[in-house]
């Protein structure tokens, strides 16, 4: 077999994983609500249940982040975090009791989504490494994430909820299997590493703590984190309208193609802007995005305000990205990322996810409105780095 793998180019390995854990994520995070409503949850139960698997990213991004940094291979943590996810995701399917759902939602949650900055950290370095283009890959994994979309929305329509589990745990299986496709990643020695990196003997919080980093973190958190009702809610509110769930799925896919196209022109359309100015952008378009799908437009609309996604996720995660590759050191850089994801796609997303579930129960649709406030706070915090940045010297 290592014979076999060693003939596959590093790019296709990378795509291949990509692939398939974006095939089963672009069922998982539209269409597990749907599954946690089929099992009879409250929707004060269902935002509790998204929050838990969204709160499991604030412990596992870090912690992933050490292990594949100090473990003789980057490919275990990938293949951990992976087999975790399998087995958490089978033991829903007997799963009936609303409070032990809630905490396999907390744990598959966790270390499925706690798989990203650890795969994006790994292509990243084995991309600069092995002078191949982290892009394709990378966009064949949004791809995929489309067919997700628009694949489990048709069969849900079919079958019912449990469909979308059921795609999604075939997702993780296939996730499983071509990260033992991955290149290893060997990383080294310590005493190796210190030598060969001058940041070496920089403490992390201290690093975390300077150039205007937690600005960046905030802002970021609190931008992506507005994301929780879209995350949580979208599927179930647009069906109570008379959605159907096929259209569903095209919507979030119009939401993902907007995201490719974005970062396909983003070095031609943002290379005058600054990091911080794209965090701003942002922002801004966020709560623009949150207040017009509030007023509950009808369908031919909602396909165009879908394609707000590119600035409201795309912007936002690029210019943080642009911000910590810049102003954190190379040693930390994977570091800065996973504490980007424990706060954006853990803590303040569970905390917006988990007020989503009261926002819906209280106003249906309307309560997209309330991701507002925190894409507001995160436009503030956006303004603040970049007045900052025009003050330093």
């Amino acid at each position: 077999m290592t014979a076999v793998l060693v003939s596959i180019p590093r790019p296709v390995r990378f795509a291949l994983f990509y692939g398939a854990f974006y095939l089963g994520f672009g069922a998982y995070l539209p269409y597990m609500p749907v599954w946690y409503e089929g099992r009879g949850l409250s929707p004060e139960m269902i935002g509790a249940a998204a929050a838990a698997s969204m709160a499991g990213r604030v412990f596992a991004a870090p912690l992933g982040a050490m292990l594949a940094d100090r473990a003789p291979k980057k490919r275990w943590a990938v293949l951990t975090y992976a087999l975790v996810s399998f087995f958490a995701f089978a033991a829903f399917i007997p799963a009936t009791n609303p409070w032990a759902i809630l905490i396999l939602a907390g744990l598959a949650g966790g270390a499925f989504t706690g798989i990203m900055p650890i795969i994006d950290a790994f292509a990243v370095q084995e991309s600069s490494r092995r002078r191949f283009a982290f892009g394709p890959p990378r966009a064949f994994g949004s791809a995929t994430f489309i067919l997700g979309n628009v694949g489990a929305g048709w069969l849900i329509g079919w079958l019912g909820g449990e469909a979308a589990l059921a795609w999604t745990l075939i997702g993780a299986a296939l996730a499983v299997l071509t990260a033992l496709m991955l290149p290893e990643g060997r990383n080294p020695p310590a005493p190796e590493a210190a030598l060969t990196d001058p940041a070496a003997k920089t403490g992390v919080v201290a690093a975390m703590l300077s150039n205007g980093l937690p600005l960046a973190f905030a802002a970021s958190a609190l931008i992506q984190g507005a994301h929780g009702f879209y995350y949580g809610f979208s599927a179930v509110a647009w069906r109570a309208e008379g959605v159907p769930a096929g259209a569903v799925g095209l919507l979030w896919a119009t939401g993902v193609g907007a995201e490719i196209v974005f970062f396909a022109l983003s070095a031609r359309l943002l290379s005058s802007m600054s990091p911080a100015k794209v965090l701003a952008l942002g922002g801004a378009v966020s709560v623009v995005r949150w207040l017009a799908l509030a007023a509950s437009p009808p369908l031919w609309l909602l396909f165009p305000l879908q394609l707000l996604h590119a600035f409201s996720f795309s912007a936002t995660y690029l210019g943080f990205l642009r911000y910590a590759a810049d102003n954190s050191p190379t040693r930390f850089a994977s570091m800065a990322q996973a504490i980007n994801s424990a706060f954006s796609g853990g803590l303040v997303l569970a905390l917006a996810a988990y007020a989503s579930g009261f926002a819906y129960s209280a106003y249906g649709a309307g309560g997209f409105a309330v991701m507002a406030i925190p894409s507001g706070l995160g436009l503030l915090f956006a303004f603040w780095l970049v007045q900052s940045a025009r003050t330093q010297p």
